[in-house]
C-alpha cells in the first residue's frame, strides 16, 4: 500500500531528519530501493522523473509495479510514490495513474504562474489525500533536458509558495543535478536559513544529493532538509558493479547473458547505496 509523504515528512522535520528519495529507471532499481528501506526499517520515497516514468512503460505501469512489489516483497516500512519534477500535466498524469505524492516543477515558469498552478494541484492533492512538492530557484544541473545553473531560491517567493499549502518545497540553495564539478563552492546555509526563517515547519528538500559531503548534508538537516534526493550515485553504483561483473567474464558461463545474473551485482550495489543514504539522513529504524 502506496502512502502519502506527509506524515513521514512531518516526522523527519520534527525528528531532524530526512527522507531518502530514490529514483526508479526499472524492475531491478525498484525491487533494490525497497528492499534498502525495509532492511533499513526507513520510510521512503520512490520517485520517477518524467523520462523514467516514460521508460518504464508509462506512470501506471510504474504505480502498478512499485504497489505489486510492495505485496510481493512483503514491504511493511511506509513507502510513498513520487514524481520527480513534474510538469503541470505530468502531475495530472500521475494523479490519474495512482501515485501518492507529486512534485509540480513550476521553477521556469514566471513566478505568477508558477504559484497559479501550484496553488490549484494542492487542492486537488488535499482532495485525494496525497502530499505534493513545489520548487523555487531552478536546481543545477540537468534533469530530463531541463538545465538549471544552480540560482539560489529568494526567500520571500519560498514563503509565498510554501502559503499556498504544499507538504515539502524544493528551494535552490547552490544545489546541482549530476557530478558536482570541480571547486563546487557547496551548499549556500545562509540562503537555507534564510528561507528557513519564512517558512517556519515547512520541510524542505534537497535536490541532488549524490556527492554532497556527508557533513554538509547533515548539516542541511539541521537546518530544516527533510527529503534528499539520490539519483546519481545510485547510478554510478550500478554501473560499477555491472562493468565489473562482465569483465570478470561471470556473465559467459554457459548461458551467454542472463540478465538475472547480469545486473544482480548492480542491484545489491543500490540496495547497498540505499541503506548508506538511510544511515546518513538519519532515518534508520524510523518507520
Amino acid at each position: 500500500m502506496l502512502v502519502s509523504a506527509k506524515e513521514m515528512m512531518q516526522a523527519a522535520r520534527a525528528g531532524h531528519y530526512a527522507i531518502g528519495a530514490f529514483n526508479l529507471n526499472n524492475l531491478e532499481w525498484t525491487k533494490a530501493v525497497l528492499k534498502g528501506a525495509q532492511e533499513s526499517n526507513a520510510p521512503v520515497i520512490v520517485q520517477v522523473s518524467e523520462g523514467a516514468g516514460k521508460y518504464m512503460g508509462g506512470f501506471k505501469t510504474v504505480a502498478d509495479l512499485v504497489k505489486n512489489l510492495i505485496d510481493s516483497q512483503g514491504i511493511t516500512v511506509p513507502v510513498a510514490l513520487h514524481l520527480d519534477h513534474g510538469t503541470y500535466n505530468g502531475c495530472k498524469a500521475c494523479i490519474e495513474a495512482g501515485f501518492s505524492s507529486i512534485m509540480f516543477d513550476g521553477s521556469s515558469l514566471p513566478f505568477d504562474e508558477n504559484e497559479a498552478k501550484t496553488k490549484e494541484l494542492v487542492g486537488i492533492c488535499n482532495e485525494l489525500g496525497m502530499s505534493i512538492e513545489a520548487e523555487v530557484g531552478a536546481i543545477g544541473g540537468e534533469e530530463d533536458g531541463v538545465v538549471g545553473m544552480g540560482e539560489c531560491a529568494d526567500p520571500a517567493e519560498c514563503k509565498k509558495i510554501a502559503d499556498l499549502g504544499v507538504t515539502m518545497l524544493a528551494a535552490g540553495i547552490g544545489n546541482i543535478h549530476g557530478v558536482y564539478p570541480e571547486g563546487w563552492p557547496g551548499l549556500r546555509f545562509d540562503v537555507l536559513e534564510a528561507i528557513k526563517a519564512q517558512v517556519g515547519d515547512m520541510p524542505l528538500v534537497l535536490h541532488g544529493g549524490s556527492g554532497i559531503p556527508d557533513s554538509m548534508v547533515q548539516e542541511a538537516i539541521k537546518l530544516g532538509i527533510s527529503k534528499i534526493n539520490v539519483n546519481t550515485e545510485c547510478q554510478i553504483a550500478f554501473a560499477k558493479a555491472t562493468r565489473a561483473y562482465i569483465e570478470a567474464g561471470k556473465d559467459q558461463q554457459g548461458k551467454g547473458f542472463d540478465p538475472r545474473k547480469l545486473l544482480a551485482p548492480g542491484t545489491q550495489a543500490i540496495t547497498d547505496m540505499v541503506k548508506y543514504k538511510i544511515e546518513v539522513f538519519g532515518s534508520k529504524d524510523k518507520a
